[in-house]
């Protein structure tokens, strides 16, 4: 009843075949030559179910269903309606209540996968299409389609969902993923150019300054050893990765930070490079997200990485829209986790919501990013978060 309610964030995915039929997806398509949107392999891998199978029942205009992110129903749908899920995971049930797994499913789509037509690249930005972000916690309490009651927690045996876990888990994966697309030869340029989808939208897309007396509008990031006028590696999800690494996992944070900017530093040189450099960055990446799939993220671990995100450890590295994007939704969705917990209470909360709002301001307007506004904003919502202790 959730995944089809059409009005709530929940039916985003029984709603997304349907988008495709809207004028902005139309022009979107007329301006790439693909054809109507809604037949077009490169946007039905995304906005419909990618099945291989597809029974008497399917219908494509039913958008992302059920089997999209669960898995093909043949085997395993008799064994879930008496309620057996470890007979259905057996039976090709996929495990969503696992951190990785989950992330794996959601990243094919919402950040994009070398299969199936599911990688936005830049040409489709260019065309129209939204600029491509990802956080596994938030975007996972949006699409909820059940409530975590008792039934949930105990009988089915699937407990409490750990949002930290997520979070963090969420950001290795979705490194991992943007690294092993980057490696791609097939998605690493297009004709003589670099694919600029990997890189940081605003670098380039700046106002354009001929004036004697020019001031730079950018600020120098201290994680990105690359020469002026070079476009930076879009490191968002790095930026948060490096936050809960240096809390949970000390002893990988150094190594993780180590290849990072190796990686960066290789992208200044050439491909190969930089190929090179993403394979062990990516080695780090994953190595986090099993340390924080066994990691029980208490109250005080979730205090510190909100500490650190606003701290100047790492606020001197938001100096791009998108990467204080990831940092006022880390935020935000950390201090939920504590909620939903029961770590912190709905009316503590609630107080200060105006803080977390007021970082949000600083970031709703892509062209008029200002990144000292900004860390002042967080900067100002963490230091009320702290008051929770």
């Amino acid at each position: 009843m959730i995944w089809q309610e059409a009005s709530s964030p929940g039916g985003a995915h029984s709603r997304a075949y349907a988008i495709l039929r809207e004028p902005r997806s139309q022009q979107i398509a007329k301006r790439l030559g693909i054809g109507a949107a809604e037949n077009a392999p490169m946007c039905l891998g995304c906005h419909s179910d990618p099945a291989a199978s597809r029974g008497p029942l399917f219908k494509t205009s039913d958008g992302v269903g059920c089997e999209a992110c669960h898995g093909g129903s043949a085997n395993w749908v008799a064994p879930h309606k008496t309620g057996n899920r470890a007979e259905s995971l057996r039976n090709g049930l996929v495990n969503l209540s696992n951190p990785q797994t989950r992330a794996a499913v959601c990243l094919d789509c919402h950040f994009g996968s070398a299969d199936g037509n599911q990688f936005v690249n830049h040409r489709i930005m260019g065309a129209g299409h939204p600029r491509i972000a990802f956080e596994l916690d938030l975007f996972s309490t949006l699409q909820q389609h059940h409530n975590e009651d008792t039934d949930y927690i105990t009988v089915r045996r699937k407990g409490k969902t750990n949002g930290m876990r997520f979070w963090a888990v969420g950001q290795a994966m979705a490194v991992d993923r943007q690294l092993a697309l980057y490696q791609n030869a097939g998605l690493g340029a297009e004709g003589a150019f670099p694919e600029f989808y990997f890189f940081d939208c605003h670098s380039c897309h700046r106002r354009i300054y001929d004036d004697q007396k020019f001031q730079a509008s950018t600020i120098d990031n201290p994680a990105r050893p690359i020469p002026v006028g070079m476009p930076p590696f879009n490191d968002e999800n790095m930026i948060m990765l490096s936050a809960a690494a240096r809390v949970v996992a000390p002893a990988l944070a150094q190594r993780y930070e180590t290849d990072a900017r190796a990686f960066h530093a290789a992208i200044a040189r050439d491909r190969q490079s930089a190929v090179v450099a993403a394979g062990k960055l990516r080695t780090s990446a994953t190595a986090l997200a099993s340390a924080f799939s066994s990691t029980q993220f208490d109250r005080t671990k979730t205090f510190a990485v909100m500490d650190l995100i606003a701290s100047e450890a790492i606020a001197s590295r938001f100096t791009d829209y998108a990467g204080s994007v990831q940092a006022v939704m880390a935020t935000d969705t950390l201090l939920n986790s504590l909620v939903n917990s029961g770590q912190v209470t709905q009316a503590a909360a609630a107080g200060i919501r105006t803080d977390i709002n007021r970082a949000y301001a600083a970031v709703r307007d892509p062209n008029g990013y200002k990144p000292m506004e900004f860390r002042r904003a967080l900067g100002g919502a963490v230091r009320t978060i702290r008051t929770l202790r």
